[in-house]
């Protein structure tokens, strides 16, 4: 009889054979049953383990295997057998002892993979004909929407609804993409070129943090951080870069501090008409310290809320 089953729980996001020092000296020192072969069991004899594989064991079988012996509860294994083995030994005291060893364990942000993972099986043949078709041009608005959709939520202070809405824009990015994985050679780049791209830029742009630059507060970081993306990016305008898509207000908000960034000295165009007028408006704004875009907003919906009140009073009379 057994009297000892450890149960040896990895996690299915890391390379086999990656496990802990406690979890190496026990499948080397135990042998190791399973329910089904996998890459785990095959780094396991690789590394001079000895490994059993059988599909219809049960917890009366590993309850009879002598001494002690190791059952690799995941990722391949069976949640159920182990509840099983779980349950009998806690019903029947000196049964055998049961021991939970975690050989891995997910690292932060590894259900990243699972996102690239799944994405990859849904534009892939055989996955959804929808998302095969898509072009990064078809899937352009859905962007700007689920950008829009979590600026609603933080606006909302909705936290709940920020989390669903920040992974409708992460699908977003994975799928833009996987879909770059199928452009020609010159063109092609992956999920792991944008973040290994992001990690360099980050690097980069904060030596106050992984090098030895000292800074004395945020204007300095600031300052520093438009320092090394200036060096970075050859542009022949102060105005090169801003994103021109997004909308008026905060385009002509972008664009003014972009020129007061710059030390330039251009007139505003005369307020003879409604578009130099609200570009006036804008540069007013920033004068005071306020965001033109937020505040015709916050003020549009107010009045949306009026519109609906005098509505709702009018269908009770």
């Amino acid at each position: 009889m057994a009297d000892r089953i450890i149960l040896l729980v990895t996690s299915p996001r890391l390379p086999a054979g990656l496990l802990s020092a406690r979890a190496w000296d026990a499948v080397r020192a135990h042998p190791v049953w399973a329910r089904a072969e996998s890459a785990q069991t095959e780094a396991l004899r690789a590394a001079g383990a000895t490994v059993t594989v059988d599909p219809a064991v049960t917890a009366d079988a590993l309850l009879a295997v002598p001494g002690t012996l190791v059952w690799l509860a995941g990722p391949t294994g069976d949640p159920d057998l182990a509840r099983e083995l779980g349950l009998r030994i806690a019903r029947e005291p000196g049964l055998a002892e049961l021991e939970l060893l975690y050989g891995s364990w997910d690292p932060p942000g590894a259900r990243l993979l699972d996102v690239v993972a799944v994405i990859d099986r849904l534009a892939s043949p055989g996955g959804d004909p929808w998302k095969r078709q898509q072009t990064h041009q078809s899937l352009k608005r859905f962007l700007l929407e689920e950008c829009y959709e979590a600026y609603d939520a933080i606006e909302a202070g909705d936290l709940r609804a920020l989390r669903e809405e920040l992974g409708d824009l992460l699908l977003q990015v994975v799928l833009h993409a996987r879909l770059a994985e199928e452009q020609p050679s010159e063109d092609r780049w992956t999920v792991d070129d944008v973040a290994g791209d992001l990690v360099d830029k980050m690097i980069r742009r904060n030596p106050h943090v992984f090098g030895d630059a000292s800074v004395e507060d945020i204007d300095e970081i600031t300052e520093n951080w438009e320092r090394i993306k200036r060096a970075e990016k050859a542009r022949q305008s102060a105005l090169d870069g801003v994103a021109l898509a997004q909308p008026a207000l905060a385009l002509a908000a972008k664009i003014l501090s972009r020129v007061e960034r710059a030390g330039l000295d251009v007139p505003l165009p005369e307020p003879t008409g409604l578009g130099p007028s609200l570009l006036h408006a804008v540069a007013d704004a920033r004068a005071q310290g306020l965001d033109a875009e937020a505040e015709l907003r916050r003020t549009t919906l107010e009045y949306a809320a009026t519109v609906r009140a005098v509505e709702a009073r009018s269908m009770k009379t």
